[in-house]
């Protein structure tokens, strides 16, 4: 990835947003993730202005309905000119399969090259409990995911959001042409907060991520640049 280190833009409105990408120099491009809160308060007018700016978009909306609605969805989104978007893999192979077909038609009709489609394996709030009490899904979370990515890979996805626990996992099953972006990164010096299965940056770069999605340890930080330029140095670090 050009930009591997991805920052969750997770923000209540526009301004607050766009007020925090002010702190870049503007010569400085970085990735955005625009979540749920940010997307459903500004709608895709966001999406717009970060990328009148200069930077790449990862809109993670996570669809996850039946396919035909889900395909509707993604064409709307295929022609917001983004980089990555994402899909629940747990709605099953005819969904991801009209998820990538809709992608690929809005693109299209806007000229514009497809959007990576990422499907979420499990979320890194869920820990072992989640999945066999409240999932009902046997087995381990690592298993699972492995699952979930094998599943998204036959169905035209380009990779799969996963914990960097199961990343190394997912790459040897699949080949490491098959994207693996993480969230659930912490640093060593920040708070875990409500995320259960966590890695630091330099420990998700060696087992194997593609990409890594990063939050409040830098939306927080009191010099966010230079937040995002340290995870950036611990991540390179492992790549040199």
């Amino acid at each position: 990835m050009k930009r591997p280190v991805i920052i969750a833009l997770d923000f209540p409105t526009e301004q607050r947003a766009l007020a925090f990408l002010d702190q870049f120099p503007a010569e400085m491009a970085v990735t955005v993730k625009i979540g749920m809160e940010l997307f459903y308060a500004a709608g895709p007018a966001i999406v717009r202005a970060v990328i009148a700016r200069g930077h790449d978009v990862f809109l993670d909306l996570k669809l996850h309905d039946i396919p035909n609605t889900v395909e509707a969805g993604m064409r709307v989104i295929g022609q917001l000119g983004v980089r990555y978007t994402t899909v629940h893999a747990a709605g099953g192979h005819v969904m991801l399969a009209a998820a990538k077909r809709g992608l690929v038609a809005g693109a299209q009709a806007q000229g514009l090259p497809a959007p990576t489609l990422l499907a979420i394996t499990q979320l890194t709030s869920t820990n072992q409990q989640i999945l066999n009490v409240d999932q009902q899904i046997p087995g381990t979370v690592a298993a699972s995911a492995v699952h979930y990515a094998q599943v998204a890979q036959a169905s035209g996805c380009d990779g799969v959001i996963c914990s960097a626990q199961e990343v190394g996992a997912i790459h040897a099953a699949l080949g490491p042409a098959f994207v693996g972006i993480t969230p659930g990164i912490r640093p060593s010096w920040a708070q875990a907060n409500d995320q259960q299965r966590i890695m630091t940056p330099a420990a998700a770069a060696k087992a194997g991520s593609n990409g890594l999605v990063v939050g409040r340890p830098i939306t927080q930080a009191a010099d966010p640049v230079a937040a995002y330029q340290r995870i950036l140095t611990e991540w390179s670090g492992q790549h040199e």
